[in-house]
């Protein structure tokens, strides 16, 4: 039997993204089985434990200086707890805005390496020579400048939204994600990364929101486009951790 390690998905953020992380990960662990030569079998899948609780609203904590039920950070640390509890040697964070809070979870739990999206996409992506690089985010990744931060650490510049576009995106998130109306998601979310196109040539499109994939991945209107699925590379990332032989 396949030698791996137990790991953890903090999820919930939102739920449909979470179940959907759960998905490339299983992918992402049958493509390390068959690298490796490899059957790939039930048995040699490895343990994985998805945390997927109810956490507030993080682009609006982080508009908000006060403490209190409304911040994120207290559901995390307890969600985060129960999988180093169950063995979890590395933990992915299955939402973009949540890992503004990486560097205080990651400080509290030190024996887990928690995993950051953001730097494991930029990593990816100058590894690919990528040139031009585009975000489309929430409010709250860009007040951060999670990956604007990640990319020029790893020698990339990225454009970004206009306002109104941004409040585009923010539509298609809440409206149409989150609210069931896929039609709307796939709508708004195209509409922004046509305009990203235009404007700036030939260029990757980081869909750096985990609810950007569920409404864009498969529409018509944007094919031809170079779009990267940050979910996508951290499972990859995670399922490289699950079949290290030293784990952390």
């Amino acid at each position: 039997m396949v030698s791996t390690n137990v790991v953890g998905i903090l999820g919930g953020m939102g739920p449909a993204a979470g179940a959907d992380f759960v998905r490339l990960f299983v992918q992402a662990c049958a493509q390390q089985m068959r690298a490796r030569g490899e059957p790939v079998r039930d048995q040699s899948f490895p343990e994985h434990w998805l945390a997927q609780v109810p956490v507030p609203d993080r682009t609006d904590a982080l508009g908000s200086a006060e403490n209190g039920a409304h911040q994120p950070l207290e559901p995390m640390l307890q969600a985060l707890g129960r999988l180093a509890a169950l063995g979890s040697r590395a933990v992915a964070i299955a939402c973009n805005t949540a890992h503004a809070w990486h560097g205080r979870l990651q400080e509290r739990f030190p024996q887990v390496e928690l995993l950051h999206m953001a730097r494991e996409v930029a990593q990816h992506l100058a590894a690919q020579n990528a040139g031009n690089v585009a975000l489309m985010a929430t409010e709250g990744t860009y007040r951060v400048r999670l990956y604007e931060q990640a990319l020029a650490e790893a020698g990339l510049d990225c454009h970004v939204p206009l306002a109104d576009e941004r409040r585009i995106i923010t539509r298609g998130i809440f409206d149409g994600v989150k609210a069931g109306n896929m039609r709307l998601a796939e709508e708004c979310f195209s509409e922004v990364a046509l305009r990203l196109a235009e404007r700036h040539g030939p260029v990757t499109i980081i869909m750096g929101c985990t609810e950007v994939p569920l409404g864009l991945q498969g529409s018509a209107a944007v094919a031809g486009l170079s779009l990267v699925d940050p979910a996508q590379v951290l499972a990859a990332a995670l399922a490289r951790r699950a079949y290290r032989a030293h784990c952390g």
